[in-house]
């Protein structure tokens, strides 16, 4: 599991972009958001790299990077 804070994820529809954009690339990852607290835990195969990159590309940011 990995878990990433995301200071401008706040909506669902965000979630779902995130949640789009990582299962592009792991079609098997499960995604949960937290969004009161910018919270997104993935659990998949992919690297933390990855993963964060991907939310990036999906237009987020990744508080610490």
């Amino acid at each position: 599991m990995t878990r990433f804070t995301v200071p401008d994820m706040d909506c669902q529809g965000c979630v779902g972009s995130i949640t789009r954009a990582v299962q592009k690339l792991d079609a098997a990852a499960a995604v949960k958001a937290d969004l009161a607290a910018h919270l997104v835990d993935i659990d998949s195969v992919l690297t933390e790299a990855v993963l964060a990159n991907t939310i990036e590309a999906a237009g987020f940011t990744v508080a610490g990077r």
